[in-house]
């Protein structure tokens, strides 16, 4: 019998249940006995509808109330010092301190889960370091599941992924020198899961995926060699990418089974039938990040071969990693046409087509023919929809030229004429782009929407809260202003809502890091921008003061990272289409007078490849989508750009080649650390580094504002510098920015005195 299984699905709950339970508990609204029994029952129904969708076990230990890199910190007991925890067992606020931060103790680093828009909080080590049991989260939802009269497997995350992702806190040693003090935590796990009657444990080691260093093959040779003596069965289970030259690795770990991503890592299948090793194998071939529904019948016409090479009972079906990616049920989607809904599957619909592909090979395709038969029709449909192509579209990408990507003078000529014309002091201040959405801007939105208030009476809210941040930016002395984005929901959607070639869902939800969610855009066919988008709310805004005001615009890259994507064509060519798009936008607020225009690109890393030699194809046409965008407009336009929670060190010449005149970055939970990247490669363009962490919230203090300044003026000098939040401020509230900005500001003001610089 070959088995339908799955590695994780999404724990938010399909109407953000837990969103709103969490930030309920953050706010004091709900206690911990209530945001515990949400929790409770979101998992209950969320294992009911994964069994009731046929599948044969349901993971356990994937839920999670910010993130499973931090529930892995925790139950190992890692709690950094500052946060002055010692507890046994971790408590719910220690947890959520480490997340969030506190007054007096910042919150951990946090950074995007391998080539995802997922974040996750960052395990800090020092060498001295003491670990110990202190959650019994993986045993506690085992028991919960089993008491429900599901069969489950528990999921942990690997241990040395759990190492590799950390960063160390003290210079001179390895992470991974830890392992053998952590290792004793997992063995006393797995052997209480096993006692409890789990006959297999899901360990997630993602890192497989990645170029591995001779210490990390080693770690896991000797990781697995002591794990592997637990008395339950070990399903490894690597994703995101081809296992490739870490295949042999893998098939040697002494562990009963390993999972393949064969969506991203098709090549791996023929690898391992051929070795035919000695273990189950989860093939992974309904994607676990996109939302379109599988070609079934292509699916078996591939898997059936190998299938009954290496033994029906020895294969399971799975997806190709964890449905955290996608939204949950596709019932909610009531709004969407029945054509493009039909293309669809969420992460209950994946679940089907898992069951119905194990249905399949166990029992012949006669058993499902009708499933297999409804899958034949939607991709057929798709394929000859004539809703996909726009031949204008693509007759314009083919008449682009090396000219139409890259500004007509080199920057250091630019930035003097940009000086001249904006007249900026040194170290400007600025905002990354948005203001807080209120509670008063969400239902002025949500009420235009439902037709309570007329179209009228909506804009003359959003030009009252767009003069409002305009004046207070004033009264506060920020150097280059921002509109706001009051009118904008999400910084993708809002582009998609105006773009053809878009659809966007109604509940279609997924977890980008905590309680925070977004609702990704569904590009289904060919991009183009049919009118203005930004220009009139841009041209509002400059019309209220004699400072400029930035042109805010989501970059091609990220739209593409931040939408689900169509799997029909290269995603080279649907980026160029937007950037074109974006292209048209930028050449029309340079001429309503916008002079600086900020084209935000914070996936641009998150979208590199975790292989090492597939970096330059896509760094290639991610660049060079960027400078399209970007490159349409005269020398005195200053373009920025945006890039937040990523690493830089290995794409700094791509950075620098975007040739942004302005890149503004995350740098305040690293301390600075981002920065010295960019000192090191002695970045040719000015840098932003941000000097307040606004994903906690605190209310940093000047003189620590001040502080991180110092090291930035000390890194780069202070003629490339601009002062900067870490991020947009739309989930803030308004006390905190009133506090935190003119702190910022006023730090910019002492550290212009005490350089000696006019001003």
């Amino acid at each position: 019998m070959t088995q339908a299984v799955n590695l994780g699905f999404p724990r938010i709950g399909a109407r953000r249940d837990l969103k709103k339970a969490v930030e309920g508990y953050w706010k004091g609204t709900l206690d911990a006995g209530q945001l515990l029994q949400t929790a409770a029952n979101l998992r209950a129904d969320h294992w009911r509808l994964q069994a009731d969708a046929g599948l044969d076990c349901v993971p356990t230990g994937d839920f999670s109330f910010y993130d499973q890199v931090l529930d892995t910190t925790v139950m190992l007991g890692a709690v950094p010092e500052r946060f002055e925890a010692n507890e046994e067992i971790v408590s719910l606020d220690t947890y959520f301190a480490m997340a969030r931060g506190t007054k007096d103790a910042p919150a951990m680093e946090m950074t995007k889960w391998f080539d995802t828009n997922y974040h996750y909080i960052v395990p800090e080590f020092t060498r001295n370091q003491e670990f110990h049991l202190a959650s019994n989260k993986p045993l506690d939802e085992f028991r919960e599941a089993k008491a429900q009269g599901h069969t489950a497997r528990p999921v942990l995350l690997g241990p040395v992924t759990w190492l590799s992702l950390g960063k160390t806190k003290e210079a001179g040693f390895d992470p991974l020198d830890h392992l053998d003090a952590i290792l004793p935590i997992y063995a006393q796990v797995l052997k209480a899961l096993a006692s409890a009657g789990a006959e297999w444990v899901q360990i997630d080691e993602p890192i497989l995926a990645l170029d591995l260093s001779s210490a990390q093959k080693d770690a896991l040779q000797r990781a697995y060699a002591r794990l592997s003596q637990a008395e339950v069965n070990l399903m490894l289970t690597p994703y995101f990418d081809r296992l490739g030259d870490n295949l042999d690795l893998a098939l040697s770990l002494p562990v009963a089974g390993l999972h393949l991503d064969l969506v991203r890592g098709p090549s791996d299948l023929d690898a391992v039938v051929a070795a035919a090793p000695n273990k189950v194998i989860s093939l992974g071939v309904i994607n676990g990040r996109n939302v379109w529904r599988a070609d079934l019948s292509s699916v078996l016409d591939w898997i059936e071969g190998p299938v009954t090479k290496l033994g029906r009972d020895r294969v399971v079906i799975a997806p190709s990693c964890s449905l955290l990616h996608t939204p949950i049920d596709l019932v909610y989607e009531t709004k969407l046409d029945d054509e493009l809904k039909s293309w669809l599957a969420f992460a209950k619909q994946k679940i089907e087509e898992v069951a119905v592909l194990s249905t399949a090979l166990t029992k012949g395709r006669d058993a499902v023919s009708e499933a297999l038969a409804a899958s034949d029709a939607a991709c057929k449909a798709r394929k000859a929809s004539p809703r996909i192509h726009n031949a204008a579209v693509h007759e314009r990408l083919t008449n682009v030229t090396a000219k139409d990507e890259a500004r007509a003078t080199p920057f250091k000529d630019r930035r003097k004429l940009q000086q001249k014309k904006l007249k900026l002091p040194v170290l400007p201040t600025t905002t990354i782009g948005s203001f807080p959405q209120t509670a008063d801007v969400r239902k002025a939105r949500a009420s235009f929407r439902r037709g309570d208030i007329s179209e009228a009476d909506y804009n003359q809210f959003l030009r009252d809260q767009t003069r409002d941040a305009i004046r207070f930016q004033e009264e506060i002395g920020v150097d280059v202003l921002v509109h706001g984005e009051f009118e904008r929901n999400d910084m993708v959607e809002y582009f998609g809502e105006q773009l053809d070639g878009f659809a966007f869902t109604r509940n279609g939800w997924v977890q980008s890091y905590g309680s925070r969610c977004v609702k990704p855009p569904l590009i289904y066919g060919d991009v183009s921008r049919p009118e203005p988008m930004t220009v009139a709310w841009s041209q509002y805004a400059q019309s209220l003061t004699e400072r400029p005001v930035k042109g805010m615009l989501t970059g091609p890259v990220t739209i593409l990272q931040w939408s689900f994507v169509r799997d029909d064509q290269p995603r080279r060519d649907t980026c160029r289409q937007i950037a074109l798009a974006i292209r048209d936008e930028v050449v029309d607020l340079e001429a309503a007078g916008i002079g600086v225009i900020q084209i935000d690109e914070p996936a641009l890393r998150e979208g590199l490849p975790l292989r090492t030699s597939d970096h330059a194809a896509y760094l290639d046409w991610a660049v060079t989508a960027f400078r399209l965008s970007a490159s349409g407009i005269a020398d005195e336009t200053q373009i920025h750009t945006h890039m937040c929670y990523s690493e830089f060190n290995d794409i700094m010449p791509s950075i620098a080649a975007m040739d942004a005149d302005v890149i503004s970055i995350e740098t305040s939970r690293s301390d600075m650390e981002l920065l010295s990247v960019f000192a090191d490669f002695e970045y040719p363009n000015e840098i932003g580094p941000g000097i307040w962490d606004i994903h906690s919230p605190r209310v940093p203090g000047q003189p620590e504002m001040e502080a991180l300044l110092r090291k930035a003026v000390d890194a780069v000098g202070p003629e490339k510098l601009w002062v900067n939040p870490d991020c947009g401020l739309k989930t803030r509230g308004w006390e905190e920015v009133r506090a935190s900005l003119t702190h910022l500001v006023n730090a910019a003001r002492t550290l212009r005195a005490d350089i000696k610089v006019d001003a």
